[in-house]
Formats: C-alpha cells, structure tokens, sequence
C-alpha cells in the first residue's frame, strides 16, 4: 500500500487558518506559523474582552442609576438606593433600573419614592 501524503489534508488547514486571520497586520495574515500564533492571541484576546465588556456595561448601569437617582431625589444616593431595593423586596437588577433611567424617567421616580417611603 502507498504511503498517503499529507499534501491535501494540511494545506486545507492552512488555508482555514490563514482565511480566519484575513485583515491582521504584517506577515500575521500571510505565512502559516505566524498566522496560527496571531489566531490563537486573538482568540485569548476575544475571551478576556467579553468578560471586559460585561463588567464594563455593569459600572455604566451604576453610572446611570445614579444620576437617575440625583434627578429624582438630591438626598438619595445609589448606595441607600440599592439598600431600600433589597430591604423592600423589589427584585430589578441594573440593567432593567439602568433602562428605566435612561427611558422612562416618570417610571424609576416611582420606584424611587417607593424605597424611600
């Protein structure tokens, strides 16, 4: 039996590599070996920038928030807030706060004079 070659087999993976790093700067987009290492950092790169940007959208909700709560009311502050929420048993995460900030104003002053009151 013939020795079976790797020709085909390879040079489709390496198209796939370097298909996938098509736009990276230098010779990271051209020569193989250098395409997979690029590929592989981008990779760690893409994992760590999502658990970035979910931290980063959480501090923008706070950021919110608490604007929102000045414009409601001067005495309040987000700490006292979030406090009132846990303490009166309303179950809105940030996100849902954070929209009712920014949409509905009339809305999240409600909410506002419920954990104060």
């Amino acid at each position: 039996m013939p020795r079976a070659k790797t020709g085909f087999t390879r040079k489709r993976r390496h198209n796939k590599v370097l298909k996938l790093t098509k736009g990276f700067r230098g010779t990271n987009n051209r020569l193989y070996k250098r395409a997979k290492e690029a590929l592989l950092h981008a990779g760690q790169y893409a994992f760590v920038g999502r658990k970035l940007r979910k931290r980063d959208m959480r501090s923008l909700w706070i950021v919110r928030i608490s604007s929102a709560i000045k414009m409601a009311d001067e005495k309040m502050n987000y700490s006292r807030f979030i406090k009132g929420l846990k303490d009166k048993n309303i179950k809105l995460d940030r996100k849902v706060l954070a929209d009712l900030a920014v949409r509905d104003l009339a809305t999240f002053s409600e909410i506002v004079k419920k954990v104060q009151g």
